[in-house]
């Protein structure tokens, strides 16, 4: 079973270096953002997956603090994106 955890961790990993790319690509700030969110919860996921072959519940604990995180960050960029927004006109 900790061999399907690794290549699973493995494959969002990837999907993280394919975020990567769209941030330094992205045409809009909002494209970055999304990118950004990817991170969060990919990173969630991963710490989600091997929490249990790494023996360390702990670890849990750590990706609910970055889900929250990743939450508190798209409200931020939301406020700060609308009222850029609401400037141009």
């Amino acid at each position: 079973m900790p061999d399907i955890s690794l290549i699973v961790a493995f494959f969002l990993l990837c999907n993280v270096i394919g975020g990567l790319i769209r941030v330094l690509r992205g045409p809009t700030p909002a494209d970055s953002m999304l990118a950004a969110q990817l991170f969060g919860t990919t990173g969630v996921a991963i710490l989600i997956v091997l929490a249990k072959p790494m023996k360390m519940p702990a670890v849990l604990d750590v990706a609910l603090l970055f889900a929250l995180l990743a939450a508190v960050v798209v409200v931020a960029f939301v406020v700060r994106f609308w009222a850029s927004a609401s400037d141009r006109k």
